[in-house]
């Protein structure tokens, strides 16, 4: 084609491209888009639920760390220590004679709340235990002056759906975290 030579034409011609550039989007940059937003999403569902996983994962591990070291402190000074477990979390207590006495103020082993929506449930020698008895002032586990521990499994599971993991520990004191 010929290019316009009068002033008139020329001002059609480029009217004409305008018109034709404003006309929508092409396939390929709607799929584009669809794709950079599915790719975003994506990357927002692993976040989310990698945090899930990392916090699940923390909480246990503290949990762990603490009643170790509530262990290593009940062999250290001849005295048993145990844990009471609740549904918003957990307390440590020392025997003092025959009353247990909880652990306050700034020490490790002062109270602790779990995290919101966390759940665990406690097994001990195959049965479920109550964890909303409030009442009770005996802890649910002991560690023992002589290195052992009553044995048991705690479940833990956070989000929806849930991520879980499994803190078991052994008569011999040993705690181990297991993936479920």
């Amino acid at each position: 084609m010929d290019t316009p030579s009068h002033p008139r034409d020329l001002r059609r011609t480029a009217l004409h491209c305008r018109v034709r550039r404003t006309r929508g989007f092409s396939l390929i940059e709607i799929l584009v888009v669809v794709a950079i937003a599915a790719v975003m999403a994506y990357v927002l569902v692993i976040a989310v639920s990698g945090n899930t996983a990392r916090q699940l994962d923390a909480t246990v591990e503290r949990f762990q760390e603490r009643l170790a070291h509530a262990c290593d402190q009940a062999q250290l000074s001849g005295r048993e220590f145990g844990v009471r477990l609740g549904v918003d979390g957990y307390a440590f207590a020392r025997l003092d004679g025959s009353q247990w006495r909880a652990l306050g103020g700034n020490d490790e082993l002062r109270a602790r709340r779990w995290p919101p929506s966390l759940r665990v449930v406690l097994k001990r020698e195959g049965l479920t235990l109550d964890l909303q008895d409030t009442a009770a002032e005996v802890p649910h586990l002991v560690c023992f002056s002589s290195g052992e521990l009553t044995p048991f499994v705690l479940d833990f599971a956070l989000g929806d759906p849930p991520m879980q993991r499994r803190l078991v520990g052994s008569a011999d004191g040993s705690l181990r975290s297991v993936d479920q």
